[in-house]
């Protein structure tokens, strides 16, 4: 038997009274990718980083060759060979550093750049960069790169250290379809190459494609290991969850009055033109590649960018925001794609999170009661099963699902004439998203609500009707009964050009 990589006996961690980590046994072995499944909360964030020394472990051993391995700091660990991307994109990159720097960063940081210069730097990032086909001007800054081009700078980042252990946390989702798949190419071959790997994901997708074994854990500790072919999948989720998971049964409500109407809709120059219906008590999906559209469609709804041509009306009257606050008080609510870009504010507990955008509602004579924020904050954890010690917590102490459970809760937490999800699963385990589209469809009866996804999955389990956007432009829809996924797929990576199409 092949020796591990790296080997953990009994690891312990906890933070206060939480115990985080119950005494976790593991080994990754030289070239196996190893998927780790676990609910929001499980502890898979805080084992990662215990391995790439941002956290100390209580107690418990960790070996990597053979040899002690207690990381005193991240950068020990890369230097020791333990290379991890992490889930939030941000702690992989330096925003306020161009990209050729970001990627020699660890060269830079251990002095074997310091007598590079400008070009040579640039030359050498080329290099690292069309590694993972990350195709971007090296000299410009991250923090005008989208979002998956942040993670594809993350992810060569790491590629370029020739690690004996890489540790992938939800590396693809924010994604395309052809960027996760160089990304699955460069795992084999490094694979091949000797290296063990430590992915984690909630996509069955991604775990289908690349798993030779999945390990399931649930309260901190080891739940369930799976080997050998065929993977037992179901087992997998079962013991991660501690329970079977039921198929979702969709009831497709009749749809009420129109709450949004677009007429003519061009989203930027040279896209099709189209029209979209939105009536109230109907939940509609709206899916398509990364890159085809879904956040500038948002965008424009919400107020944050104007159109190229078309018009807006909402309950019948025109709509037309300037800015994100004229969206909201006409009852206009938007959950954004990058939580902790454009949703979290990490300074503030669960509940100032939570009821931010409404304080005045918990406000009398301009002074915020404290009560009345609790009362919603506990009522919103309760209801979309935030798993914390209480509202008082910081955000930032939650696992990055919790997180995103609260930034859907923000949102949920008002009545709104038109509620709109931009990738509200993100990084949320299997029966947490179960968990929040049942939310969705179960307060819908008084709103209109879109939900933008990437995964077909997704819209399949929350909508009532599915719309395919391609080229920034609707290009497909279908009631969610006896629907045929093949055509939605085609319609997604190949839609056929039309002039303008009613989608109502």
């Amino acid at each position: 038997m092949t020796e591990a990589t790296i080997k953990l006996v009994g690891l312990r961690k906890a933070f206060g009274k939480n115990q985080v980590l119950r005494g976790v046994d593991l080994d990754l072995a030289p070239g196996q990718v190893t998927v780790l499944m676990g609910a929001n909360g499980a502890g898979k964030s805080t084992l990662v980083k215990v391995l790439c020394g941002v956290h100390a472990a209580d107690a418990g051993t960790v070996t990597l060759a053979g040899v002690a391995f207690a990381p005193a700091s991240p950068s020990a660990a890369l230097r020791a060979g333990v290379v991890t991307v992490h889930q939030n994109i941000n702690d992989g990159v330096v925003p306020d550093l161009d990209v050729a720097s970001n990627l020699l960063l660890d060269h830079l940081a251990d002095g074997a750049g310091a007598f590079l210069n400008d070009r040579k730097m640039r030359a050498r990032a080329r290099e690292i960069a069309a590694a993972v086909g990350l195709e971007v001007d090296v000299a410009r800054p991250v923090a005008g790169l989208a979002l998956a081009d942040r993670q594809l700078v993350s992810i060569a980042r790491a590629m370029a250290q020739e690690p004996q252990l890489l540790i992938l946390d939800e590396p693809t989702s924010s994604l395309s379809a052809t960027e996760a798949e160089r990304l699955f190419a460069l795992i084999e071959r490094l694979r091949a190459q000797g290296v063990a790997i430590l992915y984690i994901s909630h996509r069955m997708s991604d775990i289908r494609r690349l798993a030779d074994r999945i390990v399931s854990m649930r309260d901190g500790a080891i739940s369930g290991r799976f080997e050998g072919q065929p993977l037992d999948y179901s087992g997998a989720v079962r013991a991660m969850l501690g329970h079977e998971i039921t198929e979702v049964d969709i009831t497709i409500p009749t749809p009420g009055a129109p709450v949004l109407e677009a007429r003519g809709l061009v989203l930027r120059p040279g896209a099709r033109p189209f029209d979209l219906t939105a009536p109230q008590n109907e939940v509609i999906a709206i899916t398509g590649l990364v890159g085809s559209g879904k956040t500038a469609l948002a965008e424009v709804l919400f107020g944050l960018a104007q159109p190229t041509a078309g018009s807006l009306r909402l309950d019948d009257a025109p709509y037309t925001p300037r800015t994100a606050t004229e969206a909201v008080a006409a009852g206009v609510f938007l959950c954004p794609k990058d939580r902790l870009i454009n949703a979290v504010v990490a300074d503030f507990d669960i509940t100032r999170n939570l009821t931010l955008p409404f304080l005045r509602r918990h406000s009398r004579a301009h002074f915020l009661r404290r009560a009345s924020e609790n009362a919603t904050a506990t009522r919103m954890v309760g209801e979309m099963g935030v798993v914390c010690q209480s509202p008082a917590d910081g955000i930032l102490t939650l696992s990055g699902g919790n997180q995103q459970k609260v930034m859907v809760a923000r949102w949920m937490a008002e009545a709104s004439r038109l509620l709109i999800l931009d990738e509200p699963f993100q990084g949320v385990d299997i029966q947490a998203r179960r968990d929040i589209c049942a939310k969705i469809r179960a307060t819908a009866q008084t709103r209109a609500t879109i939900v933008f996804v990437a995964e077909l999955d997704e819209a399949l389990e929350v909508a009532d009707r599915i719309l395919v956007l391609s080229e920034h432009s609707i290009v497909g829809a279908h009631r969610n009964e006896n629907i045929d996924v093949a055509a939605i797929m085609a319609e997604v990576v190949d839609a056929a050009p039309e002039t303008t199409r009613e989608l109502a």
